[in-house]
């Protein structure tokens, strides 16, 4: 009984973990390309989130629909917080651009409270389930998994095929470079972070989709404390990285939580967060720069 409910449980995490490992690549391209860590990461979670609602609630749009929506919406955000701050603020103390980071997300957050107020909400887009070994999957979540993995390899395809992705890569590798061969530096700065924070936008559909319910404009802060272990186990500049570093830490997670709710008197719910954080400093111990190092 216990195996058979651990199973489950591990092929539920996996699902999540893609979830979780697209949600931390736009994270770990904005790091990578501009060295700036977004604290906010989790807010824009939540505005994707709350788009989907919107659609979903008051347009009966599918979330599948949302998606597009969110990515857009999030690179013009992107655009917008980077020609509004984030230009001014590269070659400043790195404080600065936490502060200012962590500020765009509390205005999220609150301009959010302000449309749609702050209590708990939800929707219910029933697709019906599918019965494989050990577990029940609805399709949703399977929507879900697969937005995410083909979402990575667009991201994939993109960054070796075209010109565009090509020239982001040469600024990632030497910045002064690729300015001296007539890449427009500043463009691909630009292009980065709006393109991060379209990823991250589009990820709260796709979360979403997993846990339609506890949609709040509180709920980013437990994303983005996940998004940095997953980005941390995964090599904090590799959005590749990031996204197996999401597979691993849903199978942590949901796996240390049905051994845990084995054991009296503890709250298992608090335990795997630990637990998913021993785990992440014995990996740093083992290997410093994370599961896939950087240049």
């Amino acid at each position: 009984m216990v195996f058979e409910q651990l199973m489950g449980n591990l092929i539920q995490g996996l699902i999540l973990g893609g979830i979780y490992g697209m949600a931390t690549m736009g994270l770990s391209l904005i790091f990578g390309t501009l060295k700036v860590v977004n604290v906010g990461h989790g807010q824009f979670i939540m505005v994707g989130a709350f788009v989907t609602l919107w659609m979903f609630n008051s347009l009966g749009a599918s979330p599948v629909l949302a998606i597009p929506l969110s990515f857009l919406i999030g690179m013009l955000l992107g655009f917008l917080c980077y020609y509004t701050f984030v230009k001014r603020l590269l070659k400043g103390p790195e404080l600065a651009s936490l502060l200012a980071t962590f500020s765009v997300g509390i205005i999220l957050e609150e301009t959010v409270r302000l449309i749609f107020g702050s209590e708990f909400r939800g929707y219910d887009w029933a697709l019906g389930k599918i019965k494989i070994p050990f577990t029940v999957l609805p399709y949703t979540k399977l929507i879900a998994f697969s937005g995410s993995i083909l979402i990575a390899v667009l991201l994939f395809l993109w960054f070796k095929k075209t010109r565009a992705g090509t020239a982001l890569r040469s600024v990632v590798e030497d910045s002064e470079g690729a300015r001296v061969c007539g890449v427009n530096v500043d463009w691909q700065y630009a292009l980065s972070f709006s393109l991060g924070l379209g990823l991250t936008v589009a990820s709260g559909v796709l979360l979403t989709m997993f846990i339609p319910v506890g949609i709040n404009p509180n709920m980013g802060g437990q994303y983005t404390l996940k998004a940095f272990v997953i980005a941390v186990l995964g090599g904090l500049a590799s959005p590749y990285g990031a996204f197996f570093g999401g597979l691993i830490f849903g199978l942590i997670e949901n796996g240390s939580y049905t051994l845990f709710a084995l054991l009296p008197h503890v709250e298992p719910f608090a335990l795997t967060r630990f637990f998913s954080f021993v785990i992440l400093l014995v990996i740093l111990l083992i290997r410093p720069t994370g599961l896939i190092a950087t240049k």
